[in-house]
């Protein structure tokens, strides 16, 4: 089945990855920068843009966030987890992954693969059961960023984190009760859990984690937005190695 997505970053970026493209809608009467480099970049791969009115669009689009433009592609291809480490290997540098459990917000997803992409994770691993996958919604809301992660879906996280264990990755959970996360070592090669918005990690998985983390919680609130959450550790994983490195 074809998927929709919407939006004009999300379909300006989705073109310039070379996903397939079958055809976009925009909408008549529009102008702008955007709306040109649509037109240009869907001209140089052979993409047929059609011109129509509002209303059409308005039926066509999943929401009401298209911002008159929405693009016909193919279905997404979700990737095994050794691609994941099979990406960090070119790169030649530690994995770090980002392991999702139970993420149902299509914009908390969108989120998290947006921090992923501008942070340099490897790959985001998602649960096929109970949790979102990569909708129209969650296309949206990463601004175009989910063309650039690989996201790996699988049945089982407590079974593919003993899998990653055996690679040698630390697996680290953000839960509540944990040490600082600032406090804790993220140089070495890890896959950052988090857990879902009202449940957080499930039992098995908190307790397949070799360290579990926490930030600081100053106010009434007892947690942060799971891609809060995620963007923080992400960026103190990068803090540390950007240090042991030598980088500034």
């Amino acid at each position: 089945m074809p998927e929709y997505i919407e939006g004009r970053n999300p379909v300006i970026e989705c073109l310039k990855a070379g996903r397939r493209v079958e055809k976009i809608w925009l909408v008549r009467g529009a102008r702008g920068p955007s709306r040109r480099e649509i037109e240009e970049l869907a001209s140089k791969k052979g993409v047929p843009v059609l011109t129509v009115d509002k209303r059409e669009i308005d039926r066509i689009a999943q929401s009401r966030a298209h911002q008159g433009v929405v693009a016909v592609v193919a279905p997404r291809e979700y990737v095994e987890v050794q691609d994941l480490l099979q990406k960090a290997r070119v790169r030649n540098e530690a994995p770090l992954l980002l392991m999702l459990d139970g993420i149902e917000d299509p914009r908390n997803l969108g989120a998290i693969i947006r921090t992923a992409d501008a942070a340099g994770v490897h790959g985001v691993i998602i649960r096929k059961k109970r949790s979102v996958g990569v909708t129209t919604a969650v296309v949206k809301a990463s601004a175009g960023a989910v063309e650039y992660v690989l996201i790996s879906r699988v049945a089982n996280l407590v079974q593919v984190a003993r899998e990653l264990k055996k690679e040698g990755l630390w697996v680290i959970g953000a839960v509540p009760d944990g040490a600082l996360y600032w406090e804790t070592d993220l140089t070495g090669p890890l896959v950052v859990v988090i857990g879902s918005e009202g449940k957080g990690i499930s039992r098995l998985l908190k307790e397949e984690c070799d360290f579990l983390v926490r930030m600081p919680m100053k106010g009434g609130a007892g947690s942060l937005n799971a891609s809060v959450a995620a963007g923080a550790i992400v960026y103190e994983v990068l803090r540390q190695r950007y240090q042991v490195a030598g980088r500034a």
